[in-house]
């Protein structure tokens, strides 16, 4: 593999496309797409609507497949992975924060953050141990036994990182996880998401907002299906 700063891409995508065949055209979402995110990096997905990003992201985090192309994960090729065997690679090593929280309503805090490691076969004791590790790691070891609805915007994202975390995977897609936040609150989040880079996870960020966009290491801008600017730290770009 190629090594850059010491790094090795673990995403490597080489001519991506994702078709769509509606009313006797093809469209494509995604049109020959070919980039490595590296280990450690924390790059944020950028475009205007329609662009093809949610696309991008949802092959990404193996929870879709290209219609054509090379997706590899870690060195091995996911992209023609059976249904069970995709979902086993999204569960041990991709952890998913979304916009909306994606919270259950009526079981506590401990316990949304405990889920996943309820399919991933951890006893009980084990996973509310764990649960309550990564609570406290975001801030909210007091607010355990509290439902999402007695949160507010701001500490149910951070319950959603937890759980995120729990499973200990080595990447993080969040897709427009500051998108329903205030000021202070999008602060709050993107400074985890921050701390959590310079511990060495791989961050992967779909946002839509150039100054959240800017706070990453890496800026990808997706036009029309294509990857068409590819800019660094710090830089704010016009995605209109």
């Amino acid at each position: 593999m190629e090594k850059t700063e010491d790094r090795y891409p673990t995403i490597q995508l080489s001519g991506i496309r994702k078709l769509y065949h509606i009313g006797g055209e093809t469209l494509a979402a995604l049109d020959g797409i070919t980039t490595n995110i590296y280990q450690g990096e924390f790059a944020a997905l950028m475009g205007p609507s329609g662009s093809g990003k949610s696309t991008l992201m949802n092959i990404l985090g193996c929870l879709d497949r290209p219609s054509e192309g090379s997706y590899k994960l870690d060195g091995e090729e996911v992209s023609g992975l059976s249904d069970d065997a995709l979902a086993i690679t999204r569960n041990k090593k991709i952890g998913f924060v979304f916009q909306n929280f994606n919270l259950l309503s009526r079981i506590s805090a401990l316990e949304n953050v405990a889920l996943p490691l309820v399919y991933a076969g951890v006893g009980r004791k084990e996973r509310l141990e764990r649960a309550q590790h990564y609570l406290e790691a975001v801030g909210l070891g007091d607010r355990a036994d509290h439902q999402p609805n007695e949160l507010s915007g701001g500490q149910r994202q951070r319950v959603a990182i937890a759980r995120a975390l729990v499973n200990d995977p080595h990447i993080i897609m969040a897709d427009e996880p500051t998108g329903n936040l205030d000021t202070k609150s999008t602060r709050e989040i993107m400074d985890i998401f921050e701390a959590m880079h310079e511990k060495g996870r791989t961050i992967i960020l779909v946002t839509h907002e150039p100054e959240i966009a800017a706070c990453a290491s890496r800026q990808l801008l997706v036009r029309d299906g294509k990857i068409t600017r590819d800019e660094g730290k710090g830089v704010v770009m016009d995605v209109v």
